[in-house]
């Protein structure tokens, strides 16, 4: 491995030796590096550790970097997938890009899995090193098409594939990026949720009247209609309550969701329980899962919902509509 400095951390988390970095050369297996910004809690970033965790070990042998830093969803890592931190500073970071193409080299790795932003980073790792890259597009702003099509064409020309979580990036790629069809795919996420059974029983509200949101604190959530929602169940069952979970990236944003709790006479039935890592236990306590945004692409949530088995409420965004079997399913 490459010796940790200040700018780079590398992280085996106890490898068996049939699992180890520097074996993947000379085995059968093929080297697989899923690169992402950081492991915030975000929907790309748990998808990226996902499919990390999940692919088959006994064909590939997988890695994790992060180009700028950790997160909470480190703690989710399988032992056997390599982590490796660039701690990239600015927008390029010549010398993380640096270290990174002599790790590709060094350990033979085959493709670069680039996950959202990441893709910039990836792309010139991969043309220095000479390596495909796959961009996996999660845009949940995809209604908003606010992205500049201009860099992401620039970023994408040549690309070896394109994975989109929903049909409005595939059309995003191939209309506005010009990316040959053939090279574009939409497969949806998916999830690894914990089956344990273990049920969070210490939450507010009762058993049978939880109705619970995981959605980050931000815009594109539009937690301020489901507040006014609230409003209106309260009025007709005031033993309803509301769990909202999700981190807060965009202070302000919080700030007023939780004016609006006070303004619209809620508090006392809608709790802010911030960012969990008992999520799965959490939603078997629940009743129904709901999302109010404005934009999706495929949300990680509303699959997790699913497999807690809970009754479902979300927006006409993305790819929910498909999820919920146009309505029929929720």
């Amino acid at each position: 491995l490459v010796p940790p400095t200040s700018n780079m951390t590398v992280s085996t988390h106890d490898l068996p030796v049939e699992a180890s970095p520097s074996s993947a050369a000379s085995s059968h297996r093929t080297g697989v590096a899923h690169v992402v910004d950081s492991l915030s809690m975000g929907g790309a970033e748990r998808v990226a550790v996902n499919l990390a965790n999940l692919l088959p070990r006994d064909r590939y042998a997988t890695y994790l970097c992060t180009t700028r830093e950790e997160g909470p969803l480190a703690t989710l890592m399988a032992p056997h997938v390599t982590r490796i931190r660039l701690n990239r500073r600015g927008r390029i970071g010549v010398t993380a890009l640096r270290r990174f193409v002599v790790f590709i080299r060094e350990h033979d790795i085959r493709v670069l899995h680039a996950h959202g932003t990441a893709l910039f980073f990836a792309r010139l790792a991969g043309l220095l090193a000479g390596v495909p890259v796959v961009w996996h597009d999660h845009y949940g702003l995809c209604e908003l098409d606010d992205r500049p099509a201009w860099l992401y064409r620039l970023a994408t020309k040549g690309i070896a594939a394109v994975i989109a979580v929903n049909e409005s990036l595939v059309k995003w790629s191939c209309q506005r990026l010009s990316v040959p069809a053939r090279r574009v795919h939409y497969i949806p996420n998916l999830v690894d949720f914990d089956t344990s059974g273990t049920v969070l029983h210490e939450l507010p509200g009762h058993p049978g009247m939880r109705i619970v949101c995981v959605a980050n604190f931000r815009p594109q959530k539009d937690h301020h209609t489901l507040l006014s929602a609230m409003a209106i169940v309260r009025q007709h069952t005031p033993s309803a309550h509301l769990l909202l979970i999700g981190t807060a990236p965009d202070p302000a944003y919080l700030s007023g969701v939780r004016a609006a709790i006070a303004e619209l006479g809620v508090a006392d039935v809608v709790s802010c329980l911030g960012p969990r890592d008992d999520v799965p236990a959490i939603l078997r306590a629940c009743d129904i899962g709901v999302l109010s945004s404005c934009s999706e692409g495929l949300p990680l949530a509303l699959l997790e919902y699913g497999a807690a088995g809970l009754a479902v409420a979300v927006t006409d965004v993305g790819q929910c509509r498909e999820v919920l079997a146009g309505g029929s399913a929720g």
